[in-house]
């Protein structure tokens, strides 16, 4: 029987370069490698166009990315049994009537 050794421990870090942003727009592309995701943010500019200024491209593995993928539905499931569905679609105001 071979001894169990002790996991690892784990310390987090932040880079010199580490930034936070808002993302509301997530572009994907994908291949037999890896997975590219794009983030970036929509802009109405007008009422006629749409601009999307992304600002970070990340690649993943195929692992990392089922790994992402997990950890998000865990967290999405978490998140709506606390506060309730996440719509991806906007839902109309109800129409109310003065009398």
């Amino acid at each position: 029987m071979h001894p169990v050794n002790p996991p690892p421990s784990v310390s987090l870090e932040y880079s010199a370069d580490f930034r936070e942003n808002y993302s509301n727009s997530v572009q994907l592309r994908a291949s037999l490698w890896d997975f590219f995701l794009l983030f970036g943010k929509v802009r109405q500019t007008s009422p006629e166009a749409v601009n999307i200024e992304n600002f970070q491209g990340i690649y993943l593995s195929p692992q990392q990315a089922k790994a992402l993928l997990n950890v998000l539905q865990t967290n999405i499931d978490q998140y709506e049994a606390t506060f309730g569905e996440i719509s991806l679609e906007p839902k109309a105001a109800k129409q109310s009537t003065v009398q």
